[in-house]
């Protein structure tokens, strides 16, 4: 965030400077709206091309996406801009849609169009400040585009990232994937309302295609879909339970973070997703490593605990290398306060006094 190339962590209100994380600076103001602040994601891009990087942001109450622009001075709050008015989002994710190489901005907006949002770049690649909005068009019902539950990656094979919703999914056009039509597949029905952004597109057992992995973000669940193609040319799949018995599982990421060229599955529960009545909402809270044995996913438990205890993890955690180590570190934001774990090797250590007291 200041150039020294250190790294820092920007969650809500404010950027938590490198290496130690412990000093502070506002970059803006969020007024809370009831039990939640109205800021669902943290996408970092240097939107206006002046080599500062900028964060995309949005919210279920403003039914908006924003960008806020970085001044390059600590202690100067951003200005923020608004992007879009997209209607209710749960978050917003950065995937390369179209296979050029650079990030474009999907929120999932549940009972709204599939949008793709380009940033628009100029001779140099650098970010104007402007944004192409991309409605997608598909063979379906308008009504199945989203639903809470939302994701992207090359489900059949061909080389082409596909969408991912709650009950069907969207294969990509062998053209360019904004003028051409996309192809409906309704071949499966995830269990819950609340299905996780992202539904995740991995190949969890090592078989050389695709499975979904999803939790349920506001009730009890988490699980992987294998596919098995059908000789029509469709798919059948079939629920394989990684987690029943535990709730809120509404972000999920897929990282090889032992090293061993085998991606895990890093997922927790998010504190309080529906205040006070959620399913599951006065057990313990935790986040887990979920690894591939061969026949089924281990449970692999780095914290839990009562509220203050354990630590869940939020709409939108991140993985990244904070120390420069070679190993992958954890940031867990959430309602129950932001915590930075440092991956040791043989485990993650979280920093000290990093929980806030508030």
């Amino acid at each position: 965030m200041n150039g020294d190339s250190v790294p820092d962590i920007v969650s809500g209100e404010f950027w938590y400077q490198g290496p130690d994380f412990r000093r502070k600076h506002r970059l803006c103001s969020l007024p809370p709206v009831g039990d939640y602040y109205d800021d669902f994601s943290t996408i970092p891009m240097d939107v206006d091309g002046d080599g500062k990087m900028d964060f995309i942001t949005g919210g279920y109450f403003g039914a908006s996406l924003f960008w806020r622009e970085n001044p390059g001075v600590p202690g100067v709050q951003w200005k923020t801009h608004l992007l879009v008015e997209t209607g209710h989002i749960e978050t917003t994710r950065a995937w390369d849609v179209d296979g050029d190489g650079e990030l474009e901005i999907v929120p999932n907006t549940p009972q709204g169009p599939l949008v793709v949002y380009k940033l628009v770049r100029d001779a140099q690649g650098r970010g104007t400040g402007e944004f192409r909005v991309h409605k997608l068009k598909f063979r379906g019902r308008e009504n199945d585009a989203q639903k809470h539950g939302l994701g992207f990656g090359d489900v059949n094979g061909d080389g082409r990232g596909d969408f991912v919703l709650r009950g069907s999914w969207l294969a990509a056009p062998a053209y360019d994937p904004y003028k051409g039509e996309w192809t409906w597949y309704p071949e499966y029905e995830m269990p819950w309302w609340g299905t996780s952004i992202p539904i995740l597109v991995a190949d969890v057992d090592g078989d050389g295609r695709a499975e979904l992995i999803a939790g349920n973000g506001h009730g009890y669940g988490l699980s992987w879909w294998s596919q098995t193609p059908r000789s029509d040319g469709t798919r059948q799949w079939t629920e394989h339970a990684i987690d029943p018995f535990s709730s809120q599982y509404h972000d999920l990421q897929w990282v090889d973070l032992d090293g061993d060229g085998q991606g895990e599955l890093v997922t927790g529960k998010r504190f309080r997703s529906h205040p006070h009545h959620e399913a599951g909402v006065n057990e313990a809270y935790g986040w887990y490593i979920f690894k591939w044995t061969g026949e089924s996913c281990a449970k692999h438990v780095v914290d839990i605990g009562p509220l203050r205890q354990g630590k869940g993890l939020g709409i939108a955690f991140a993985v990244a290398d904070l120390t420069g180590s070679g190993k992958l570190d954890v940031v867990a934001p959430g309602k129950d306060g932001l915590a930075v774990y440092i991956h040791q090797g043989d485990g993650f250590e979280e920093v000290p006094s990093s929980k806030p007291e508030d």
